[in-house]
């Protein structure tokens, strides 16, 4: 299989994403900002279930970060296979006319162009007509891109869909260079992504609302991402793929 880098491997989507990876058969490269212990954490489980794993601090908003991330993923566990492209961050709640420039700054350098220029690098590294091996790439968007985070992250939910269009004209580029581009777009999640947003008990207020009543677990949107990863999906490209309870 290869190897698979997911940057912001270490905790929520991302680590489940990185357990299950490597559970299949994937040596994997997480990548981190500040969070040294969850990135170490990470590897441990993997290497006491006999996994590969590596893990790379970067800030993915950096280009030359982003490069290097690449760099010593492919150097330490070999030739990439599949890239999650899953950092991201969000802020506290409140309207967009209460927002800082400073704010949406960061939040469209990190989920925006840090998510750009990790899709960029893989598809340097996985296209066949630059050399690579082909391959699948995933992106981690939301269903907010959809539903507009009115009154909360109406900033995060249009840089999630950003990667919606970006994962629709990747996989177009791509299509003929064996590697193919999907999304997935999580809804209510049970991962303390809402507590760096000042509300770290959303998923579990607001998903008793969604169809199925209950927030989803990391473990379900990982599943979604390895199998969009895996050659079950060959002919899956281009696809947005809502895990979100019916909502």
């Amino acid at each position: 299989m290869g190897t698979l880098l997911i940057t912001g491997g270490t905790r929520g989507i991302g680590r489940a994403t990185a357990l299950l990876a490597a559970a299949k058969g994937w040596a994997v490269a997480v990548t981190y900002l500040g969070d040294q212990k969850a990135a170490l954490d990470t590897v441990a489980a993997i290497e006491a279930e006999g996994g590969r794993a590596v893990a790379v601090q970067g800030d993915v908003s950096i280009e030359g970060d982003v490069l290097r991330l690449f760099e010593t993923a492919q150097a330490r566990l070999g030739l990439l296979g599949g890239v999650v492209v899953n950092a991201g961050i969000v802020a506290p709640s409140m309207p967009l006319a209460d927002m800082s420039a400073e704010r949406l700054r960061r939040m469209f350098d990190v989920n925006v162009l840090g998510a750009y220029l990790s899709a960029r690098e893989a598809a340097r590294r996985l296209s066949h007509s630059r050399g690579g091996p082909g391959g699948a790439i995933v992106l981690v968007s939301s269903a907010a891109s959809r539903l507009g985070s009115p009154f909360e992250y109406v900033d995060y939910a249009g840089s999630k869909a950003a990667l919606d269009t970006l994962a629709i004209g990747l996989a177009k580029e791509l299509g003929k260079d064996g590697v193919r581009v999907n999304a997935v777009r999580p809804g209510l999640i049970d991962t303390d992504i809402h507590a760096s947003g000042g509300q770290p008990d959303r998923a579990q207020r607001l998903g008793s609302g969604t169809p199925m009543g209950r927030p989803g677990r990391p473990e379900e949107v990982a599943a979604a991402i390895v199998w969009l990863l895996s050659d079950e999906a060959s002919y899956t490209t281009g696809a947005i793929l809502d895990v979100a309870g019916g909502r």
